[in-house]
């Protein structure tokens, strides 16, 4: 079985695969204080749970984009799971030609969305990755990585509102019946959802100008349903395309797609 390890500055997604199929999934908070015993203990439990053991792993890969912790799960796959995982970067082979001023300074899990939606949708293709940032990235028919944009996300913008009043209190992220706020919780929700899709079906319109109109739009992360239900911008959300490109790019490095 692949274990794939998906660290965000928000949740770290684990994902167990068998094969192509999904065997078990979880999110586990983002937390560089804590120590690798920590999410070696948790993650042991987690398997548990679902009837696995550790020694049912027998491969693993991982992006992160909180450096910090890149060596400390790298760590666990190797004392828990006794693997060297695929760790997403520089000298990997992803399917992906990385068109950029420095393919280093890439994300990895930029990478595996490219590589994903490529595999799945073909090119040219963007990517927003609606998470902590809302991340924009393009994938030519060549299957060139060219570039994008990085706004802040949902859940940043809010907590930024929040931190930057005094009167302004936090509200449940979901749109409000009407752009027109009968009321400060209603006026918020409609600030911060409505004028995040409108910023996305902008960009987009950006990106297609210089790409093509015939390019497809891919949604993903944590938001990326919500947005869908207020526009049609998107041909398809895949909520874990970074998880499905780490399975992919590991096979890519294995032999084994």
């Amino acid at each position: 079985m692949l274990l794939a390890i998906d660290i965000g500055n928000t949740n770290v997604k684990v994902v167990v695969f068998r094969g192509e199929s999904v065997r078990a999934f979880w999110r586990l908070a983002t937390d560089p204080r804590r120590m690798a015993d920590e999410y070696e203990l948790a993650l042991v439990d987690l398997l548990r749970l679902q009837g696995i053991a550790a020694t049912d792993i027998d491969a693993s890969a991982l992006c992160s984009v909180v450096p910090s912790l890149t060596p400390l799960f790298t760590e666990v796959c190797q004392g828990l799971f006794g693997v060297q995982p695929v760790v997403i970067g520089a000298g990997v082979k992803t399917g992906i030609k990385i068109v950029y001023d420095d393919p280093r300074a890439v994300g990895g899990d930029r990478i595996a969305d490219a590589a994903a939606a490529y595999h799945l949708y073909g090119g040219p293709v963007i990517v927003v990755d609606c998470g902590t940032a809302t991340v924009f990235d393009g994938v030519t028919a060549q299957a060139e990585f060219i570039g994008g944009a990085i706004a802040p996300g949902l859940r940043s913008a809010a907590d930024s509102l929040l931190a930057a009043t005094s009167q302004l209190r936090g509200v449940e992220l979901v749109a409000p019946s009407s752009a027109i706020g009968r009321n400060t919780i209603q006026a918020i929700q409609s600030g911060l959802v409505f004028s995040h899709v409108d910023m996305i079906e902008g960009m987009v319109r950006r990106f297609r100008r210089e790409m093509g109109q015939e390019t497809r739009v891919i949604g993903t992360g944590g938001f990326a349903n919500l947005v869908a239900q207020e526009t049609k911008v998107f041909d398809a959300v895949h909520a874990d395309l970074t998880l499905l490109g780490l399975r992919l790019i590991h096979g890519m490095n294995n032999g084994r797609d």
